[in-house]
């Protein structure tokens, strides 16, 4: 008997040691693709069967981060050639560090932070080959581009201002509550169709109804934001198609389940992982979630492949 617990032991710490080597090593570089089918109502005829596509949570600056899958995704999008690709936030991780949590942060480890915007020009640099192929990059920001790693943690404007900056220099426009609406396919004429990019939600900067009040009555839109929190603020029927990261798909989950991960262990409150949420927000609302590419606290990833996804216009 003890001979039998001890081998059953060995097998668990060898079993357990495979799935950390797996979810370092392996996981985090076999990028799910995923296909998806968005109805958006007053669609115009323009945008009838094209393509958005959407990433989220680079986290440059996490130790082990897998920035080399950007390339990778920026050349397979540009073979693809989507009408647009949208960048769901938190594009550094946490450059300051655990302690201190007040004030005096604004002025501490700037060489860090230096550092972590050195790295994220060079991730930036690897979407090259979507400016270049000419296809319209957009993003929002996320918590950790205001070094937040929880609600209550003290924003740093100055840092997301440098993070937005970085973004602009290489061509990819940067929305704050606002909405604009997107160059339409082969330059053709007709209704438009009009982003809404909502700003951070830790840092307290979402505003749907700012960002709503831009837009003609009965506009076709689509919605994207950082946080998938943020959705639930929509007014009813305001968001027929929205998008969000955020959470990682739980980045450690059990398989045959989304309900149970690691990140929502953690969490205070209800975290939506990844794919269509369900009965969520207001009537005639509709919100995805995108697993990432990225990390949060640990570089592992298991049973929560990192994920581009590819929105058909219906």
């Amino acid at each position: 008997m003890k001979k039998f617990i001890k081998y059953s032991l060995l097998l668990l710490v060898i079993l357990v040691i495979a799935l950390l080597v797996w979810g370092t090593f392996v996981a985090p570089y076999q990028i799910d693709y995923k296909e998806e089918q968005a109805e958006i109502p007053h669609l115009p005829l323009a945008w009838k069967d094209r393509e958005i596509a959407l990433i989220a949570d680079f986290q440059v600056g996490m130790w082990l981060s897998n920035t080399e899958t950007v390339k990778d995704i920026a050349e397979r999008l540009a073979q693809r050639q989507p009408s647009a690709v949208l960048i769901a936030g938190d594009f550094i991780y946490h450059p300051i560090g655990d302690e201190p949590r007040e004030e005096i942060r604004e002025e501490l480890e700037k060489d860090d932070v230096r550092e972590v915007i050195q790295e994220l020009r060079h991730a930036l640099s690897l979407l090259a080959p979507l400016t270049e192929a000419g296809i319209p990059v957009y993003a929002v920001l996320g918590n950790h581009d205001y070094a937040m790693e929880k609600p209550d943690d003290t924003r740093l404007e100055w840092l997301a201002q440098q993070v937005e900056t970085t973004l602009e220099e290489v061509g990819i426009k940067v929305l704050v509550n606002e909405s604009l609406p997107l160059p339409a396919p082969g330059n053709t004429d007709g209704d438009p169709l009009y982003l809404v990019g909502i700003g951070s939600h830790y840092a307290n900067n979402d505003a749907p109804q700012q960002a709503l009040s831009q837009l003609p009555d009965d506009a076709a839109r689509l919605v994207f934001m950082h946080n998938p929190d943020s959705f639930s603020h929509f007014p009813e029927g305001s968001a027929p198609l929205a998008m969000a990261g955020h959470t990682h798909g739980g980045q450690i989950r059990l398989p045959w389940t989304s309900d149970w991960s690691w990140m929502a262990m953690l969490a205070k409150n209800d975290v939506h992982t990844d794919g269509w949420v369900e009965n969520y927000g207001k009537p005639g609302n509709r919100l995805y979630v995108n697993r990432g590419i990225g990390f949060s606290v640990i570089p592992v990833r298991l049973n929560a492949a990192p994920e581009v996804t590819l929105f058909t216009l219906q």
